[in-house]
């Protein structure tokens, strides 16, 4: 638990600056944790030692998470995206079949994954530097208070198991008790610094995302429990890798977006 909390901290110290400057400081940040979290992923997958297309994901998660389409020159994502599909499919035929289809599948998917959730991560924090750092503590807030309300009411009152093949440890108690407190916390903080909607709204989107974000949580441990892994890395000592601590975060920020809540 000291390791732990000492980790939690000094993650804190080093991300919330990032958080508050924001700009180009924290798109760089942004590119760096989303790779970590990629290449977490493919060695779960252990398709590391194939360099060629491990090059090509990185690229590809990089176009992913650029906003700025006329960094781009003249081609949209989508055609820079198909020539690195295109690419891979390739590449199983000039090695043979040793890297297959099916790692072909997972590379985009991964790719999908963590590019998806890190580009909405940016888009939040982009706009005005007040709302921009607003949306994004109120995301990370949901996600934050989701954990520590299912910790405690889990431990508390935890009889019933939410799902033990995937996550023996989580029960339906605590999984409720995280939407209660994300609730509470949310309230403070909408009274506090207002969204430019009725509260009722508010807490039903926190309800909504509360619930994402565990199920985010769950998918990164059917991952883990399906390639034999205890953590996803071991770059933060007591919590594993940046997908462990980002795996709600990739779930909540995409729903916030699609919803248009921070749209106004």
């Amino acid at each position: 638990m000291k390791e732990r909390t000492i980790t939690a901290l000094v993650a804190l110290i080093i991300f919330i600056p990032f958080v508050i400057i924001g700009d180009w400081p924290f798109e760089l940040f942004i590119y760096l944790i989303a790779t970590i979290g990629l290449l977490e992923l493919i060695h779960m997958r252990k398709t590391e030692g194939y360099l060629f297309p491990t090059i090509l994901a990185v690229l590809m998660l990089w176009i992913i998470l650029i906003r700025d389409a006329a960094f781009l020159s003249n081609y949209p994502k989508f055609e820079w995206v198909t020539l690195i599909i295109l690419l891979l499919l390739a590449y199983t035929v000039l090695v043979k079949n040793k890297f297959t289809f099916d790692h072909v599948g997972f590379i985009l998917l991964s790719t999908f994954y963590v590019g998806i959730g890190f580009f909405y991560l940016l888009e939040t924090r982009d706009g005005s530097a007040a709302e921009g750092l607003k949306n994004i503590f109120f995301a990370f807030l949901i996600v934050w208070s989701t954990d520590t309300g299912a910790y405690l009411f889990g431990r508390a009152f935890g009889k019933r198991k939410l799902w033990p093949t995937i996550s023996p440890n989580k029960t339906i108690e605590g999984a409720i008790g995280g939407i209660i407190l994300a609730c509470v916390v949310t309230f403070i903080f909408h009274l506090i610094n207002p969204f430019p909607h009725h509260l009722l709204i508010v807490v039903v989107v926190t309800i909504v995302a509360s619930i994402f974000g565990q199920i985010g949580d769950l998918v990164e441990s059917a991952l883990k429990r399906n390639y034999g892994v205890k953590d996803s890395g071991k770059i933060l000592p007591g919590h594993g890798g940046i997908l462990d601590r980002f795996d709600s975060v990739l779930f909540v920020l995409p729903l916030l977006h699609i919803i248009q809540f921070f749209s106004g």
